[in-house]
């Protein structure tokens, strides 16, 4: 209707969508760009790598796989992986589960460290 109108010479008015037609809804803005290049102030803590061997340790001692131990407290074996290498962010309901699991205290260590 808007080309008929358009060939007859009629006054035609359109507007343009907003980025229309293009794949913008992940675009990445200037405040995205400025938070990822600022690593002092924004950060997660992350458990500590002696968090990581008292659990390490303690599973080994039952003589647990992190497979096995995962699926003893209901999570995946990532989970495991991440509080054993430090760069799990801390979570006190799935220490707690891990300390019931092997029975030992991993939080009375040094739980949190700045990256």
């Amino acid at each position: 209707a808007i080309l008929a109108a358009q060939r007859r010479g009629e006054d035609v008015e359109t507007s343009k969508k907003w980025a229309a037609g293009q794949n913008k809804q992940h675009s990445i803005t200037k405040n995205t760009a400025k938070l990822d290049r600022e690593t002092e102030e924004l950060h997660h803590d992350r458990v500590t790598l002696e968090v990581g061997k008292v659990i390490q340790q303690g599973r080994q001692s039952k003589g647990l796989t992190q497979k096995d131990l995962a699926t003893k407290i209901n999570e995946k074996p990532q989970v495991i992986a991440d509080y054993e290498s430090g760069r799990a962010i801390p979570n006190n309901q799935v220490l707690g589960k891990i300390e019931r699991a092997i029975d030992v205290r991993s939080r009375s260590a040094c739980m949190l460290r700045a990256q």
